[in-house]
């Protein structure tokens, strides 16, 4: 897609790689912008230089989190289906993109963490979060359920029901230690994502033929 942000480079990225990392372990407040440039391997005013402020340099991170996800995302996007059958196969590659990211990107690793804390502390990144990424996938997500079931895209049954679709995947990434202890695995990667990602399909091939019926 022509619009999508760039990825960050050089120093700025490496002090966004220090945030994510460090304010996902500690918390804003608990962070040190002395940490953050140790981490980064960068000068303390480097902060300054690129983000004006630890607070610029926590949005960032939170526009890098936008990105990164935004991005697997737009990439399983398609036109707008036209039929229920397509619009069920776009929902099903959609759950398939997010649990290989979420799953077994390294990419991820940081990500969960970081929004973790945000979602706790109510910081000010989660506004940003949700209107750049999170309530623009939800509503689509909404949107390809109602042309599946011939449900109200927008009503309340929907949204809590792609919720629950969602939250299914970021289960195996925030419950990592314990499936991993109760499977015996040591560090889940492709093999191991895809197999949970035809479980997560299975479930929504089941939640649809359930809610045409009804």
């Amino acid at each position: 897609m022509t619009n999508e942000p760039k990825a960050p480079e050089g120093t700025a990225a490496d002090l966004i790689a220090a945030g994510l990392k460090l304010f996902g372990q500690k918390g804003f407040a608990a962070t040190s912008t002395r940490e953050i440039a140790a981490e980064a391997q960068a000068n303390i005013a480097s902060i300054a230089y690129h983000f004006g402020s630890k607070d610029g340099l926590r949005q960032a991170c939170g526009a890098e989190v936008a990105r990164r996800i935004g991005a697997v995302l737009n990439a399983s996007a398609l036109p707008r289906p036209d039929t229920p059958q397509a619009a069920a196969l776009q929902m099903e590659m959609i759950l398939r993109a997010m649990a290989r990211f979420v799953i077994a990107s390294r990419e991820a690793e940081p990500l969960i963490p970081f929004m973790l804390r945000e979602v706790g502390e109510g910081g000010p990144v989660l506004d940003t979060v949700y209107a750049a990424m999170i309530e623009p996938m939800h509503r689509r997500f909404c949107a390809l359920w109602g042309i599946a079931t011939g449900q109200e895209a927008e009503s309340e049954a929907t949204k809590l029901t792609v919720f629950s679709l969602i939250g299914q995947v970021l289960y195996f990434r925030i419950g990592r230690p314990i499936v991993t202890r109760r499977l015996g695995w040591s560090d889940p990667g492709a093999d191991e994502a895809a197999r949970i990602a035809d479980i997560l399909a299975a479930n929504l091939r089941s939640i649809l033929e359930r809610e045409r019926l009804s």
